[in-house]
């Protein structure tokens, strides 16, 4: 966590080998001042704990948990069926299918069981951290103008180098 305000979103993941997609998460969540908490949690080797993880999320003061999840992929959809908090599902690519069997074990979550899912990897991490962003700040101003600072530097990046050719040409 990024300070010792109460965490706001939760970053999970299945195993500690999903780390370097999943820190991309919390690399935007950081650089946005939103107050996270970030932890393995595994639905095959701890669901126990993945349960008591998501039932518990809303009382600690969490509004939304980031899930990321390789190979079955089965940690956000389990934990969207043990809370109401909006849960954004990172598949994390995997050496067998290059993580389309991460992805489609997550969008593909039954009528009535919602995972929002994002791209496969770290664009999907980044935009995951950016979109619990974007719902915290529903609430809160100051993240709320976090994220329109960032897009607003996003769009002045773009003005400013309009040419895509490399600068020594």
């Amino acid at each position: 966590m990024q300070s010792n305000e109460q965490p706001r979103v939760g970053v999970i993941m299945g195993s500690k080998s999903d780390w370097p997609i999943m820190e991309h998460a919390v690399a935007m969540l950081e650089r946005l001042g939103v107050p996270h908490e970030t932890r393995v949690v595994s639905a095959h080797r701890t669901p126990d704990l993945l349960f008591d993880y998501a039932k518990g999320a809303a009382g600690r003061g969490l509004q939304v948990i980031v899930a990321g999840a390789g190979g079955a992929a089965h940690l956000p959809g389990m934990v969207a069926s043990q809370t109401a908090l909006p849960v954004l599902g990172v598949p994390v690519e995997s050496k067998a299918l290059k993580g389309l069997d991460s992805l489609l074990s997550i969008v593909q979550m039954p009528g009535g069981i919602a995972v929002g899912t994002l791209a496969i990897g770290k664009a999907g991490a980044t935009n995951a951290g950016l979109l619990a962003a974007q719902i915290v700040g529903l609430q809160d101003t100051k993240v709320r103008a976090a994220v329109e600072a960032f897009r607003a530097e996003q769009t002045q990046s773009v003005l400013d180098n309009p040419d895509p050719r490399p600068a020594d040409e």
